[in-house]
């Protein structure tokens, strides 16, 4: 399996991550009333799910041929949605984070499934 990698990859997923469940949390919060404010939240969100997308893929090209990546494409379109729709958000929200966990648990088998066969 190539991967690519840098120095400091490592922690800047780990800023990443961390930036990306802040959103969440106050996206959630937000939506259960606390005065802050979710379009910047969905705003934060959808831009470290996809600067994380961006990393894992570029580390890691085949990575938006798995399960994994499409997952995740899947989830930056119902965020999209959010940021669109904020009528929807609660509903939206709650499916993605179902999905999230989900999907974050299943075996690696599933989740590094190749979903999409290579060109030739």
């Amino acid at each position: 399996m190539d991967r690519r990698t840098f120095s400091g990859q490592r922690w800047l997923g780990v800023l990443l991550r961390g930036l990306h469940l802040v959103a969440v949390i106050v996206l959630g919060a937000a939506l259960l009333g606390a005065p802050v404010s979710s379009n910047q939240a969905v705003i934060g969100l959808w831009s470290t799910g996809l600067a994380m997308l961006g990393l894992d893929t570029w580390s890691k090209p085949s990575h938006l041929r798995e399960a994994s990546g499409i997952s995740v494409l899947v989830k930056l379109a119902l965020v999209g949605w959010m940021a669109i729709d904020a009528a929807s958000r609660g509903v939206v929200f709650w499916l993605v984070v179902v999905w999230s966990a989900i999907f974050a648990h299943a075996p690696a088998k599933l989740r590094h499934a190749i979903i999409i066969p290579p060109g030739r």
